[in-house]
């Protein structure tokens, strides 16, 4: 089966830059996005032959996921416990496994909002933990945090800024710790230079001056199963480009 993963910057703004025509190309199992910045109600767009979901903030214009999917999943819940005013996640029950889409907390500029992001990082491991026991998951989503230094363009210029501090660094090396597995590495280890944003600003894309901060995890356990794992930076549309897996499940 074929997942994206993508953050939109604005779904409906991505609408009126080609949004329907990659979603189409791709014809992916399993669509979903982040930062949908939108309200159920503010979009009639739908796409045949797919179950569509929304979680948005209730601070309008903010944040939000959606998942698009082929296959009515068994259940879907939205969010987690002490964090469900910002519609960052959607948790997708099929047989075979929990497909879990989110849209993770920005630090901020200054790491003003780091305290509340390594709360939601302890809060959101010991939930994926407790949905592991049951069935593996497939994690995907905007996860903030460039892991490593391989995985953003200028590392050392950007050491302790969001999304490459030391504590958010941190954090998702205990994700991985505690039973998950970063699929693009997986499969691309020593690639460099495979980044999924960019900033707007300096001709950034243009230049690959970027940062890896999108991801497909999957319990260890089904590692194995994977066949492919993408970044697609040729498709535009958002500050963002999807990224992808394919997976025997």
């Amino acid at each position: 089966m074929k997942l994206i993963s993508w953050n939109v910057n604005g779904f409906r703004a991505c609408l009126s830059k080609g949004f329907e025509a990659y979603f189409k190309e791709f014809d992916a199992d399993c669509f979903c996005i982040q930062e949908t910045k939108m309200q159920p109600e503010q979009v009639t767009t739908r796409f045949d032959g797919y179950e569509q979901y929304f979680n948005s903030a209730v601070k309008k214009g903010y944040s939000g996921t959606a998942l698009f999917t082929k296959q009515v999943p068994q259940s879907v819940t939205f969010n987690f416990e002490g964090h469900t005013d910002e519609g960052r996640a959607i948790i997708a029950e099929y047989e075979a496994f929990r497909l879990v889409n989110l849209y993770v907390p920005n630090a901020q500029r200054g790491l003003t909002r780091i305290d509340y992001r390594m709360q939601w990082e302890d809060d959101l491991r010991a939930f994926l933990m407790e949905l592991d026991k049951e069935k593996p998951i497939i994690l995907c989503g905007d996860l903030n945090v460039a892991h490593n230094e391989i995985d953003l363009k200028n590392a050392k210029a950007n050491v302790g800024n969001a999304g490459f501090s030391n504590e958010e660094r941190g954090k998702f090396g205990e994700l991985l710790e505690a039973g998950f597995t970063d699929t693009f590495r997986y499969l691309h280890p020593d690639q460099r230079d495979a980044y999924s944003w960019w900033s707007y600003m300096g001709r950034a894309r243009e230049k690959n001056v970027g940062w890896r901060i999108d991801y497909f995890l999957v319990s260890n356990r089904i590692a194995d199963k994977i066949r492919t794992a993408e970044i697609y930076p040729n498709v535009y549309g958002s500050d963002h480009c999807p990224v992808g897996i394919e997976i025997d499940l």
